[in-house]
């Protein structure tokens, strides 16, 4: 994977940390702050981007577009099951961190008599993709905040 869009996203959430260090007192408790929502310094909500490039880290990444939010996959053979592979799209829709704003589209293939051929995915695996990408990408926001 080219570093650029790995520096790019560490400058965006080193700006973020940057502005989020401070508290407000409510009363007597001290309530914590949220890292915006929005960090757009790479075209996309950089904890949703980052989210998405560590939740597929485990896959070679076949192309990213950091200001079109698409990261796409090669073809992953989990080697416990030789005879199946699965590619991933990630798209992400929105500067803002929102629970609409990921899309992930899984594509998974049999060997069957020496040639891959298309079949369905697990039902739920495209929105169980997407429900982790978002939960890894609020972790990313509530750590930037607390930094």
């Amino acid at each position: 994977m080219p570093r650029v869009p790995r520096l790019a996203i560490v400058l965006a959430l080193g700006t973020a940390l940057a502005g989020c260090a401070h508290r407000e007192r409510a009363g007597k408790m001290s309530v914590a702050r949220l890292a915006p929502a929005r960090v757009t310094t790479i075209g996309t909500n950089a904890y949703l981007w980052r989210a998405a490039l560590d939740t597929l880290s485990f896959m070679s990444i076949a192309q990213t577009d950091s200001n079109g939010g698409v990261i796409v996959t090669n073809w992953y053979v989990n080697p416990a099951v030789p005879n199946e592979r699965m590619k991933v799209s990630v798209s992400i829709l929105d500067q803002d961190l929102r629970a609409d704003a990921v899309r992930v589209a899984a594509a998974r293939q049999l060997l069957q008599g020496g040639q891959w051929s298309d079949t369905s995915v697990q039902a739920g695996t495209n929105q169980r993709l997407e429900e982790i990408i978002l939960q890894k990408a609020r972790d990313l926001r509530r750590n930037a905040a607390a930094g």
